[in-house]
């Protein structure tokens, strides 16, 4: 029983060694240079937790600084976050062409404590003819995210200084939990419009919007972010860091690993990332990551806070303070506690009235702000809906726990989206828009214009509005199920896709548009449609929602010119190089999304080839080359028919013309697909071999549902036969 005792205390010790400090390490923050560097990281052997080793280098100023790998370290937080900087991707041209190019690559170790921060970092692109892309990779078992946006300005007149609105800068968030990136950048024409004012593109991730704020002199050839090997400034991020990848409980249960070891530390999870952090409980304060001297200490309040009593005496006590009161009984006293008393009763009447007042005026400036006058005309003139309510700015902050991060149930290119609660249990979806110019203010009320005309079972429902905070505020109605995008996209909710809910959710998304175009009262282009603007509800049913984009139509014109606005491998490719909308750029958008539902593929994928990177152009491509069925989705053959699957693929290949005109209106696709999908629900319906052989081709006609592909004599007769059964 000894030697059992003696092994399990050798192994206890062995299993603590990896986090043991040396006795000779400091008892505080060590330091590099100017930057202190709090336990669980450290430079000297011995003194840092395992795997947060950093190391002390000089830079080429002769001041020294902490490094973790390639990053330079300014700054490390307790509270989980380190400020680091990177270099900007570069894209130049002369007169003769590309003139140099450079991508970005910014990695981290995949056993490291670090992760790019998503709610502190931003993707950022400068440009007048910039195509940018970034790529997350996740790890060695996950698989990768890509995304873009594209900038586009004819003269450096439209250019709106100061702000990165997408017209000569543009912006996009970055995902969770990736450990690289890869930042790439292109152009359409070669900057040779745009030369005398913007030779070069650049693209690189930026920390926080007070980090940065778009110059119009960084179009220029000397702008700030251009780079040559070794060169360049530097731009600022942050990288979130954590313990492991174990919850608290976890972690809890093997004390030797554990890293709370302050008696008075807790524990808790971050909620952008896997692992846990420490911190000091209430009343303490200092490194709940080290022991004894080093870490928690009780907070004498007494000292540290004046007057925590008021006229009582403080008395300090372990994590907390007591106060004991002091009684006067000296008549001069109490009268003048009266006085004051008296005096503070005055005083206060008066601070909170003038603060009052002073609130009520901010709440009407904003008001104004906001296009509050300009919506009162539309409430005025009838042309908004009788039934959109007014919310109040307090109303709104207790449905959402005042904005609390935990109710963020999205954000996009416009602002932010809250889920919130309200008194009658009714749950709603907030839009808090970002702080804008006033181009983007009328485009708030242009959304509340638009969505209070619309009366659609499959468009998402307008429930008001709020104009007293310093950003504009939309309710909506709340849909429970997520996006198309996440149900296309994400194994968790592929499995709730099958081909007729595919095609019933195409056939609702088409009918709201063919409404949106023909039968509303004013005719509507919503000019940013996408699979993740299309919401689903917990029947699955189809909800067209973010109006931010869109653009009511006199009732006299069939197309208008405006700036260039929408979502890379959605836009129409008419729309871009004229700047003319018309109803036919809509049908292109969904032509698009119709493709995502065949196929199961992104709008744009960076694993294929770079004039097959868009998914139009791939699966156009496809079709011209007999291979339908090498890019459908497994599912979607599996259950649909091979006519039915040729006439909803040509459908798609009609909307994705190049040439508007030659595309369908947005009311015959609503009608095809509504009798594209009664042919699922009835199979008997007569199909149309012709077309199907032309797309297949002459030697490969058909296919048999479980990956294989069968003649045209086959298909003929298992289709006689289907409709032999039917009757």
């Amino acid at each position: 029983m000894g030697c059992w005792h003696m092994l399990l205390g050798i192994l206890l010790l062995k299993g603590a060694s990896a986090f043991h400090r040396e006795p000779d390490c400091p008892d505080t923050d060590s330091s590099c240079g100017n930057v202190s560097i709090p336990y669980p990281f450290g430079i000297k052997k011995g003194c840092s937790r395992e795997g947060f080793e950093l190391t002390c280098s000089e830079t080429s100023n002769n001041q020294q600084k902490p490094r973790w790998g390639g990053y330079e370290i300014t700054n490390i937080t307790l509270e989980g976050q380190a400020n680091v900087f990177a270099y900007a991707a570069s894209d130049c041209y002369n007169e003769s062409g590309r003139t140099e190019s450079y991508y970005s690559i910014t990695p981290l170790s995949e056993d490291g404590p670090f992760t790019f921060s998503d709610t502190r970092n931003k993707f950022t692109a400068i440009g007048c003819d910039t195509v940018a892309y970034i790529t997350g990779y996740y790890g060695r078992n996950s698989g990768n995210f890509s995304s873009g946006c594209v900038s586009i300005c004819w003269e450096k007149e439209s250019v709106i200084d100061g702000n990165c609105t997408g017209i000569g800068c543009c912006q996009t968030s970055i995902p969770q939990g990736a450990t690289r990136f890869v930042l790439e950048l292109t152009s359409f024409n070669n900057h040779a419009s745009v030369l005398g004012f913007n030779p070069c593109s650049f693209a690189f991730l930026i920390a926080d919007d007070d980090q940065f704020k778009f110059n119009i002199s960084d179009l220029s050839a000397g702008s700030q972010y251009g780079r040559k090997q070794g060169e360049g400034k530097k731009v600022p991020l942050v990288l979130d860091w954590a313990i492991g990848n174990e919850t608290c409980a976890q972690a809890k249960e093997n004390p030797t690993s554990y890293a709370c070891k302050s008696s008075n530390s807790i524990c808790y999870e971050p909620t952008n990332g896997p692992g846990y952090r420490c911190n000091c409980a209430k009343g303490y304060e200092g490194n709940p990551y080290l022991e004894l001297e080093g870490g928690c200490k009780d907070i004498d309040e007494c000292k540290t806070h004046p007057h925590p009593c008021g006229a009582g005496k403080c008395k300090n006590i372990e994590g907390d303070y007591s106060c004991t009161p002091r009684i006067q009984l000296n008549v001069v006293i109490l009268g003048t506690v009266s006085s004051l008393l008296f005096v503070f009763i005055v005083g206060s009447w008066l601070y909170w009235g003038l603060k009052k007042r002073k609130l009520l005026q901010l709440k009407e400036k904003f008001f104004q702000q906001n296009g509050g006058l300009l919506l009162q005309q539309q409430i005025t003139s009838h042309r908004v809906g009788a039934t959109t309510k007014i919310f109040s700015a307090e109303e709104l902050e207790r449905a959402t726990n005042k904005y609390h991060e935990t109710q963020i149930i999205g954000r996009g290119g416009y602002g932010t989206v809250y889920k919130g609660v309200l008194p009658d249990h009714t749950i709603i979806a907030i839009k808090k828009s970002k702080i804008v110019d006033e181009t983007q203010i009328e485009q708030f009320i242009n959304e509340v214009f638009i969505l209070s005309q619309i009366n659609h079972r499959n468009v998402v429902k307008l429930l008001g509005c709020c104009l007293e905070t310093q950003v504009p505020l939309l309710v909506y109605e709340f849909i429970s199920n997520g996006t198309l995008f996440d149900h296309i996209h994400d194994e968790e909710h592929s499995s709730s896709l099958s081909l007729e809910n595919r095609l019933r959710i195409a056939s609702e998304t088409a009918g709201a548009l063919s409404y949106l175009h023909s039968a509303a009262s004013i005719p509507i282009f919503h000019r940013d449609v996408k699979s993740a603007n299309i919401l689903l509800d917990e029947n699955l049913t189809t909800k067209v929602s973010d109006f931010g984009a869109s653009r009511l139509v006199p009732l006299d014109q069939t197309q208008i010119t405006t700036l260039v606005q929408g979502t890379l491998g959605y836009l129409d490719p008419e729309y871009f190089h004229t700047g003319q909308l018309t109803e036919k750029s809509d049908v292109y958008s969904f032509g698009v999304v119709l493709v995502e539902l065949l196929t199961g593929e992104k709008p744009i994928c960076m694993n294929r080839s770079q004039e097959e990177r868009s998914l139009s152009m791939y699966f156009v491509k496809s079709l011209k080359e007999h291979r339908l069925f090498q890019v459908l989705e497994n599912r979607i053959v599996d259950e649909g028919g091979v006519d039915q699957l040729v006439a909803v693929a040509e459908l798609a290949k009609r909307c994705l013309k190049v040439k508007g005109e030659e595309r369908p209106s947005m009311k015959e696709v609503a009608m095809e697909l509504e009798g594209l999908r009664r042919a699922v629900e009835h199979p008997w319906v007569q199909k149309n071999h012709e077309e199907t052989q032309s797309l297949l081709g002459e030697t490969s006609a058909g296919y048999n549902g479980n990956g294989s592909v069968i003649g045209q004599d086959s298909l003929t007769n298992h289709t006689m036969s289907a409709l032999e059964i039917g009757r």
